[in-house]
C-alpha cells in the first residue's frame, strides 16, 4: 500500500500577511561635509614612496643627535661617485666625498631645517603655521655656481572641503593651484604657472579616486606630460603600484612597477621600469635609533650599476 509523505512545513508554509520584504537603502552622501583633500602637489604621494625610494652608491652614514625637544643637529657622510653629463653614451663618474652639517628645530607650528655641505651648498626650508588654516612654506638652494640658486616660497589655504596653493619662486616663477573634493573618494583640481625667466606658462588638471583599498590618479598638463598611478593595498603590510608616463614632445613612454613591504624590523622598497631600470631599498632597524640601509640599482640599457650601504644612528 502507498504511503503519502507531507512535505515539509518549509515548503508549505506561506509568508504572513502584512510582512514586508526588506529594502536596504543606499546611504546617502552629505555633500555639505565632504573631507578635506590632500594637496595639489601630492596627489601621486602613495605611488611615489613605492616607486620613487631615495637610493643612492656609495657609502652613506647618518648622525642625529636631539639637545632638546625642540632641537637636533645632524651630521652626514657620503662617499660614492658623481656622474659627470657628457655627450658618450656610456656614463662617466669619478669619486668624490662630501660632509654635511644639518640642524633641525621642529615645533608644532614652526619647523626650520639647514643643510650646508663642504663644496658650499646650503639647503633651508621653513615651514610655519600662520593660522589653523594659513601655512607658509619656503625653500632656498644656495651654491657658488652661478645662476644655479634659487628660492620658492608657497602660502596654503586648507578650506573645509578644498585645498589652494600660490607659489612665488625665483626666476620670476608664478604658480597657483586648486583641489576640491567632489565625493568622499573623488577630489579635482589644477594648476596654473607662469616662468618669466623661460616666458614659458602652463595649465594642468588632476583627478584622485582612494578608498581604503586603493588609490588612482591621473594628472594632464599642457606641456604635453601625461601622468597616471595606480597603488593596490593588498594589506597593511603589503602595497603594490604602478605609473604610467608619456610625454607628447618627446614621444616618451614610460610604465613603472613597484612594491613596498613593511616587515616587522625592516622595510623593502623596490621598482622596475620599462626602459630596463631594476632598483631596491632595504631599510633594517636594527635596535632602536640604529637603521642599516642597503641600495642597489641596475640599468640594463646603460649598463650603469649602482650599489650603496648606509647607517643611520639617533632619531
Amino acid at each position: 500500500m502507498a504511503t503519502f509523505i507531507s512535505p515539509p512545513a518549509s515548503t508549505t508554509a506561506t509568508q504572513p500577511t502584512g510582512l514586508k520584504p526588506t529594502v536596504i537603502e543606499k546611504e546617502k552622501v552629505d555633500y555639505l561635509n565632504l573631507p578635506c583633500p590632500i594637496p595639489y602637489e601630492e596627489i601621486h604621494r602613495e605611488a611615489f614612496m613605492s616607486l620613487k625610494p631615495e637610493l643612492f652608491e656609495g657609502l652613506r652614514f647618518d648622525f642625529t643627535k636631539g639637545l632638546n625637544p625642540k632641537f637636533a643637529l645632524s651630521h652626514s657622510v657620503l662617499m660614492g661617485p658623481t656622474e659627470i653629463p657628457s655627450q658618450s653614451p656610456e656614463t662617466i663618474k669619478i669619486p668624490t666625498a662630501h660632509y654635511e652639517f644639518g640642524a633641525n628645530y621642529l615645533d608644532p607650528k614652526l619647523m626650520l631645517v639647514g643643510r650646508i655641505m663642504t663644496d658650499g651648498r646650503l639647503n633651508a626650508r621653513i615651514k610655519c603655521d600662520l593660522s589653523e588654516n594659513l601655512i607658509l612654506k619656503s625653500s632656498a638652494q644656495l651654491t657658488n655656481e652661478p645662476h644655479m640658486s634659487n628660492v620658492m616660497a608657497s602660502f596654503d589655504y586648507k578650506g573645509k572641503d578644498y585645498r589652494s596653493q600660490f607659489q612665488l619662486g625665483s626666476g620670476a616663477l608664478f604658480g597657483a593651484s586648486y583641489i576640491q573634493s567632489v565625493t568622499p573618494n573623488l577630489s579635482l583640481g589644477g594648476e596654473v604657472f607662469w616662468t618669466g625667466q623661460h616666458r614659458k606658462s602652463g595649465i594642468g588638471y588632476g583627478a584622485r579616486y582612494n578608498n581604503d583599498k586603493m588609490v588612482a590618479t591621473g594628472q594632464v598638463a599642457s606641456t604635453g606630460m601625461v601622468l597616471l598611478s595606480y597603488v593596490q593595498k593588498v594589506s597593511e603590510k603589503v602595497s603594490l603600484a604602478s605609473e604610467f608616463v608619456y610625454n607628447h614632445m618627446s614621444k616618451d613612454v614610460t610604465a613603472t612597477f613597484g612594491y613596498d613591504y613593511i616587515l616587522r624590523q625592516c622595510r623593502l622598497r623596490g621598482k622596475i621600469d620599462s626602459n630596463g631600470c631594476v632598483g631596491a631599498l632595504l631599510e633594517e632597524r636594527l635596535n632602536l635609533g640604529l637603521n642599516f640601509i642597503l641600495s642597489a640599482e641596475i640599468d640594463h640599457r646603460k649598463k650603469d650599476y649602482k650599489f650603496g650601504f648606509g647607517m643611520t644612528v639617533g632619531e
